[in-house]
């Protein structure tokens, strides 16, 4: 009891004189400890004085000694958990590198023995898995120890939490710092079986973190909990994306899909995969496993199954890689929030370039002057070829975008076309595409909403109308906008937008023309018509390309009222034409093909005089909204024209009520006179409104005449 008290008197005093007289305290220390060399105390309190000035190697002796002497020493451990704390950190103060110097002073061995044991006192799975990596790290040596087993452990561990996305803090430890080490070690004989299966984990984990939210350089612009889509799997939100578990530096994974090409040259090298040394490129291995598929159907057993397995998980790889591009480039809000708005997004519709200029009319009416054309000549058939369009099989569509409206077009479309070629060949054996499925369904692909989009334009472009209906329906449910889930800028309503536009396309693809139409006015109501100016030169573009195409052609549209009105204007005109130009008569049908004529004049010109020309055969036509919304001065005056001896008296009620007048009172001069009245000053008042902005006029026609549009159509 006496000796108890005589250490606790000499600790006592050395405290005492530390402030004051350090080489005294240290005197005295030196004395207890040659007195009572068995004594936990004495030796604790020589380690803080040293610690506490910072002297890393005497520091580092005393801490070795304790740990040799009293390793069941609490004040020991937590002692050690502060230095291992130091060592987990990116901390760079200078007590923290203290601690990491003092750490590299002990021996190898007793390092390796200290994590160790440190790693015993974790109850945490994460602080665990970290420590046992330090150990890792250092000492690679033990990964063929200890290397599977944690890997199992945190797999283990992320299924046992029922975590909702492989985002998730145990995925990341095992694909970026875990599976690296074990997959490199080559001391290590680990099954083809094991390393597929780890392969696909990292592939899952990267794929989903790519496709979670905006990249680490964005996150500090503001929140980004706008954007009113996201796919099912994926919790997004004002974490500023930082992996539940772990620091936001720990949560950054740079450069993914680089990493995850790294991991698959290191597991094809392993698992003895074809002419796979070394590849650094996406679509060059899509070019290799292509190859590979050739020699597939003469293969057998083990080799066959190995060539399966490769060519799949190289396949699947690139596939989802290039339909993430191309849905990141299409509809950039899904990865990137709010920060995107200003790229909205894009729409893969048919091309509608031909629909003025598919109709053969005769050289000498490409002018438009009243001498030249003919009244009584004989008139082509009218049926176009963008009408009689199948379901464009889609080999060798061209797809058409503006150029200076989507600056990476090439690379988009280069993606889009490499995402399909993947996914052919991934279907084009059985056994390739029975595997392939097991990957969809582990990784519960159906619930990503970036795919579903790449897949829908997919089945567009192959001219699968009815799949990607039902496609599109689907998606369109899950895309509406929850109560209180509405972006700033209205992000929503342009991916509602965005759905139904497609929609219609599809429908008059299918010869669907009144759902068609339904599903446009429906998106007509909902834009504020732009000014009159900009639509010229995509549409130039577009024009001079498909001078001699067959209307097969598809288009990438970007979701703006400035494109969107006039693909509309376009689309309702394509879905009238083949109505207003049958051999049986439709006023109403070729009255709405004269308005929406008026649309990017004098593209329209030949179908016009096509349009007059059918009139003139008539002898009359009827359609009372002509002075709500014809505003084209050139029509006006050919309509005008027709009234005239010259143009054939030809009878034209234009006029609301007009039909009702002269069929209810006896004809005489006078009213008839009236009649005449009234139209001469009904065209004056007309030709004062011919500077109207004519989007105005086409976007009031859409929206008041909507039902009239939609009954008008079979």
């Amino acid at each position: 009891m006496s000796a108890q008290k005589d250490c606790e008197f000499l600790v006592k005093r050395a405290r005492e004189l530390v402030s004051d007289d350090p080489c005294a305290a240290k005197a005295w220390l030196i004395t207890a400890r040659t007195l009572y060399p068995a004594d936990f105390n004495i030796q604790y309190e020589m380690y803080i004085i040293e610690r506490n000035a910072e002297r890393t190697a005497s520091a580092g002796r005393l801490l070795y000694d304790m740990f040799i002497n009293f390793p069941d020493q609490p004040m020991v451990w937590r002692e050690i958990s502060v230095i291992t704390a130091a060592l987990r950190s990116d901390s760079q103060d200078k007590h923290a590198q203290f601690l990491r110097g003092l750490f590299e002073t002990l021996p190898g061995r007793v390092q390796c023995e200290m994590l160790l044991k440190a790693t015993e006192q974790c109850f945490n799975t994460v602080e665990k898995a970290e420590m046992l990596l330090l150990l890792l790290k250092r000492f690679p040596e033990s990964v063929v120890q200890h290397g599977v087993n944690l890997g199992e452990t945190l797999l283990e561990a992320e299924a046992s939490e029922n975590v909702e996305t492989p985002v998730n803090c145990f995925r990341k430890l095992f694909v970026c710092d875990v599976l690296p080490l074990v997959i490199n070690n080559m001391d290590m004989r680990l099954p083809a079986s094991l390393m597929q299966k780890y392969m696909l984990k990292a592939a899952e984990f990267y794929i989903g973190y790519v496709t979670r939210g905006p990249s680490p350089d964005v996150q500090i612009q503001g929140s980004q909990e706008g954007g009113s889509l996201k796919s099912p799997t994926v919790t997004r939100g004002a974490q500023r994306y930082v992996i539940d578990g772990l620091s936001e530096k720990s949560s950054v994974v740079a450069e993914p899909w680089e990493r995850l090409l790294d991991i698959l040259a290191v597991v094809g090298a392993r698992c003895e995969w074809q002419g796979d040394k070394g590849q650094r490129s996406y679509v060059d291995m899509l070019q290799r496993v292509k190859e590979l598929c050739r020699y597939l159907p003469g293969l057998e057993g083990d080799t066959r199954s190995r060539c399966c397995s490769q060519v799949v998980i190289c396949a699947a790889l690139v596939l989802f890689r290039s339909a993430f591009l191309y849905v990141s480039a299409v509809q950039p809000a899904l990865f990137q929030g709010v920060n995107a708005l200003s790229s909205g997004p894009w729409i893969l519709v048919e091309d509608l370039s031909s629909v003025y200029n598919d109709v053969e009319v005769e050289r000498g009416a490409m002018k438009h002057t009243h001498k030249k054309r003919k009244l009584a000549d004989g008139r082509e058939k009218t049926m176009s070829s963008d009408d009689e369009e199948g379901l464009g099989k889609g080999r060798g569509r061209h797809i058409l975008v503006n150029k200076t409206e989507m600056p990476s077009w090439s690379e988009t479309l280069d993606s889009f076309r490499t995402a399909r070629e993947s996914w052919d060949l991934l279907h084009s054996h059985d056994g390739l595409e029975t595997e392939f499925k097991k990957i969809c369904a582990s990784w519960k692909t159906d619930s990503w909403l970036w795919f579903r989009i790449f897949l829908t334009d997919m089945i567009i472009y192959q001219g699968q109308y009815r799949k990607a209906l039902s496609s599109l329906y689907q998606m369109a449910a899950v895309q509406q906008p929850q109560p209180g889930q509405q972006s700033p800028s209205g992000q929503a309503s342009l991916e509602h937008h965005r759905a139904l536009i497609q929609q219609a396309s599809c429908h008059y693809a299918l010869g669907e023309y009144r759902m068609a139409c339904e599903k446009l006015l429906d998106v007509v109501s909902g834009l504020v018509p732009p000014n009159p100016e900009p639509t010229k030169s995509l549409e130039d573009q577009g024009r001079v390309k498909t001078k001699t195409r067959k209307g097969n052609d598809l288009r990438l549209l970007p979701c703006t009222s400035k494109a969107v009105l006039p693909f509309c204007l376009q689309l309702m005109l394509a879905c009238f034409k083949l109505r207003a130009f049958t051999d049986s008569r439709d006023d109403l049908s070729l009255g709405h093909v004269v308005v929406l004529l008026q649309h990017d004049w004098p593209q329209g010109e030949m179908l016009f005089l096509k349009a007059v020309d059918k009139i003139c055969q008539q002898g009359s036509f009827q359609y009372e909204n002509f002075f709500n919304y014809v505003t084209n001065i050139d029509m006006l005056e050919e309509f005008a024209y027709l009234r005239t001896p010259e143009g054939g008296r030809i009878q034209l009620e234009l006029l609301p009520n007009q039909g009702m007048l002269i069929k209810h009172h006896t004809v005489t001069r006078g009213i008839t006179k009236g009649v005449k009245e009234d139209f001469r000053l009904a065209m004056e008042r007309q030709v004062s409104r011919c500077g109207e902005n004519l989007f105005s006029v086409l976007h009031r026609f859409c929206i008041n005449e909507k039902i009239i549009i939609i009954q008008s159509l079979p």
